[in-house]
């Protein structure tokens, strides 16, 4: 009998770089600890990466003041891209990208527009039952 690995669900819902950012750090560290590992996009997320942004280094503007000093911070530590890391994860583990599909609709995104940047897409019910017995769930 083999043993199942311990699930980690993180349901990535903001679009901003600060919080994908540490998305993909946190599911890469626990794909790369050997869990199990889901990300759910809701609503910004998926709008990210429809449109190709994840990687566009942006805060909200409630941290207007410090985003200039992060940004250079981070282009010079040469800070991997997001998009690397996603790809980086599914080298080193268990690590699947999931789309919500009502968000989909909500952020008027075609399916299509995600076909080789996700998994699946799936519908909430089918997303709850999936990360029902997790070990971990986050929401970022």
């Amino acid at each position: 009998m083999s043993a199942t690995k311990p699930k980690f669900v993180i349901f990535a819902h903001g679009g901003t770089y600060d919080k994908l950012y540490q998305t993909a750090t946190i599911g890469m560290t626990a794909a790369a600890m050997g869990k199990e590992v889901y990300i759910f996009l809701m609503f910004w997320a998926i709008k990210k990466l429809a449109l190709g942004e994840l990687d566009k280094i942006e805060f909200s503007p409630a941290y207007e003041a410090h985003a200039e000093d992060v940004t250079r911070a981070m282009i010079e530590r040469k800070v991997p891209k997001i998009t690397t890391m996603f790809a980086d994860a599914k080298q080193v583990g268990h690590f699947t990208v999931i789309a919500c599909s009502a968000g989909l609709e909500y952020m008027g995104v075609k399916p299509e527009d995600l076909a080789d940047k996700v998994d699946d897409v799936m519908g909430l019910p089918v997303i709850l039952n999936l990360a029902a017995d997790a070990e971990t769930t986050l929401f970022i």
